[in-house]
């Protein structure tokens, strides 16, 4: 936490951070709840000149680790929203996907988060595994719209290099079926998809700030950053991070690479693409695909109704 402070001190210069400048916060890409609030207090005196009045505070956790204790501590920080990892409230699922929380533990933790009055909740649930039934996925709907929820993520199962999943590939099994079934079980309860894995009654400012390509610090080990035109990648390693919070690698970026961002972001999610962004090819293109509708035009931007297809369209645009 003391690298932490240091890194951010140093990415408000960079960045020349100005008073009530930043619009969100997100804790996150880890556990946040095994840390004491505590150790986040430094953060957050230093954050407070800078943050809008009203700014969305969001902080991921556990439900094994978000203790009642823990959950007030972070709402007297200032921390407006929870997203939980909750994946599933089918234990044999969970076991399955090595969580070490159960079912009864999720529900604890989302209704102590909504007693000590967090404005908006959120969980995740992850559906594409081998196990997945219509079943097991109306089951974890259900439970979870019986939660006073305003936001649901739903991620596909992906086995990624040097995880726990990467000698057994077979456990992630996506079938479109079962995938659109899931997204329209979600929408058909009320909750908006603006992203491809994103629904709710409430939009997240923050994640619509990356797919905008607005300007974000990003801060602690593996947490990107981006200015303009460049991106910073502090080291991955923790040990090396907390030996020198300030070996960061910059990327820059070509105004090409940032045009591909804006389609691929743009068409996953709610942002849409001004059509001024593309060349006349790439106009051609997005004509064929709006006379076969597979997007629609609203005054100068494009939108992509089925995030299922985004990847799809995005390359056969580009």
């Amino acid at each position: 936490m003391d690298a932490l402070y240091l890194q951010l001190e140093h990415e408000l210069k960079r960045f020349n951070a100005q008073e009530k400048s930043i619009s969100s916060i997100f804790i996150g890409g880890g556990t946040p709840s095994t840390v004491t609030p505590a150790l986040y207090q430094k953060i957050f005196s230093l954050l407070d000149f800078y943050l809008e009045d009203g700014a969305e505070i969001t902080t991921e956790a556990n439900p094994n680790s978000a203790s009642t204790p823990w959950l007030r501590g972070m709402k007297e920080l200032g921390c407006s929203r929870v997203s939980f990892g909750v994946q599933s409230f089918n234990d044999t699922k969970l076991k399955f996907l090595g969580r070490e929380h159960s079912s009864t533990q999720a529900l604890e933790a989302i209704n102590s988060a909504k007693d000590i009055g967090f404005e908006h909740i959120s969980l995740d649930l992850i559906y594409a595994t081998k196990m997945d039934t219509k079943k097991i996925l109306e089951d974890d709907i259900k439970t979870a719209f019986s939660l006073p929820i305003d936001h649901i993520s739903a991620y596909a199962l992906t086995i990624e290099e040097d995880t726990l999943f990467a000698s057994h590939p077979e456990v992630a099994k996506e079938k479109l079926e079962l995938s659109t079934f899931f997204m329209d079980s979600i929408k058909a309860r009320g909750f908006e998809q603006y992203e491809i894995s994103n629904f709710g009654k409430y939009r997240c400012k923050h994640n619509i700030g990356y797919w905008q390509l607005q300007d974000y610090i990003g801060v602690g080990s593996g947490a990107v950053g981006m200015l303009k035109n460049r991106r910073f990648y502090p080291t991955t390693d923790i040990q090396a991070y907390i030996k020198d919070p300030l070996d960061i690698k910059v990327e820059e970026l070509s105004e090409e690479d940032l045009k591909t961002e804006k389609i691929f972001l743009g068409l996953r999610s709610c942002v849409g693409i001004a059509t001024q962004e593309l060349s006349s090819s790439e106009k051609e293109q997005v004509d064929i695909l709006l006379r076969e509708h597979k997007l629609i035009r609203i005054k100068n931007k494009i939108y992509n109704p089925d995030f299922l297809l985004s990847d799809e369209i995005a390359l056969f645009i580009t």
